[in-house]
C-alpha cells in the first residue's frame, strides 16, 4: 500500500512512517528541506532494510509545491493512505500577532492538507478506498490564551475534517481527525521529559496504525490523545 506523508522528517511525521514502515508499505514522503528528510530516509532504510522509502522535498505552504508533490505520489498508483501531517507551531494573541501571522498558519496547517488531499481525492474515489488521516490539535478543540492564528488554523483545520468525512462516507474512503496534546518533538527545545509528562510521537503513531487496521465497516474518526496527568 502506498502511504503519504507530510511534515516526515521528524516529530510525529517520522514516527509515523516508522509504524508504516514496520508493516511493510511503500513510503512516499515530503517535508520542506531536503537534507533532514534524506537523513530520515537513510534511518528509516538502515533500521529496516526491507522499507521502500521514496522522498520529495516541498513546502507544503505554497500551491505549486503541494501540486508537485501530489503529481509525484500518483506516478506510484492510488494513494491507500493520507497523513496531512505538515504543519507548524508559533505562539501568538489575535489582538497584537503581527500582520500576516494567521495567513501563515492558515496556508502551512490547513491549505497545505485540503490542497495536497484535492489533488489525490479523484483517485482514491475512483477506487472507492483509501484513509485519510488530518493530524489536528487539541488546540482544534479548545481556545487558549497565547493560541492565535496557530489554534484558529487548527479548528479550521477539524473543520475540513469533518466535512470531508460527510462527503466520503459513499466511497469508502475513511477520515481520521487526530487531536493530539503535548508531544516530545524539536518544537519542545531541551524539556526534561525524564518523568514522561508528555507523550512521545510514537504513542500518536501507534493510534494512527491501530485505526488504519479496522475493517472496511468501521471508521474512528476522532483520535484525542492527551498526556496521562492531562495538558500542560
Amino acid at each position: 500500500m502506498n502511504v503519504i506523508i507530510t511534515g516526515a522528517s521528524d516529530g510525529i511525521g517520522f514516527a509515523i512512517a516508522e509504524a508504516f514502515a514496520r508493516e511493510g508499505h511503500r513510503l512516499l514522503l515530503c517535508a520542506r528541506r531536503e537534507q533532514p528528510l534524506q537523513a530520515s530516509a537513510t534511518r528509516l532504510r538502515e533500521t529496516m532494510p526491507h522499507a521502500d522509502v521514496q522522498v520529495f522535498a516541498a513546502d507544503m505552504s505554497k500551491a505549486p509545491d503541494v501540486s508537485a508533490f501530489a503529481e509525484w505520489c500518483l506516478r506510484f498508483g492510488t494513494p491507500g493512505i493520507l497523513v496531512n501531517n505538515a504543519g507548524v507551531y508559533l505562539p501568538g494573541d489575535v489582538h497584537n500577532e503581527a500582520e500576516g501571522f494567521l495567513e501563515q498558519m492558515m496556508d502551512t496547517n490547513l491549505f497545505s492538507a485540503y490542497r495536497l488531499t484535492r489533488a489525490l481525492l479523484p483517485a482514491m474515489m475512483h477506487q472507492r478506498s483509501g484513509h485519510i488521516f488530518n493530524i489536528c490539535s487539541v488546540a482544534s478543540l479548545k481556545a487558549y490564551r497565547g493560541g492565535g492564528g496557530y489554534s484558529i488554523s487548527k479548528f479550521a483545520l477539524h473543520g475540513f475534517s469533518q466535512n470531508l468525512r460527510e462527503e466520503m462516507k459513499p466511497y469508502g474512503i475513511k477520515v481520521t481527525s487526530v487531536f493530539p496534546g503535548a508531544v516530545m518533538t524539536a518544537s519542545w527545545g531541551d524539556f526534561d521529559n525524564s518523568k514522561q509528562r508528555i507523550m512521545e510521537a510514537k504513542d500518536i503513531a501507534d493510534m494512527l496504525l491501530a485505526a488504519s487496521k479496522l475493517s472496511a465497516a468501521a471508521t474512528v474518526e476522532d483520535i484525542v490523545i492527551r498526556p496521562q496527568l492531562g495538558d500542560l
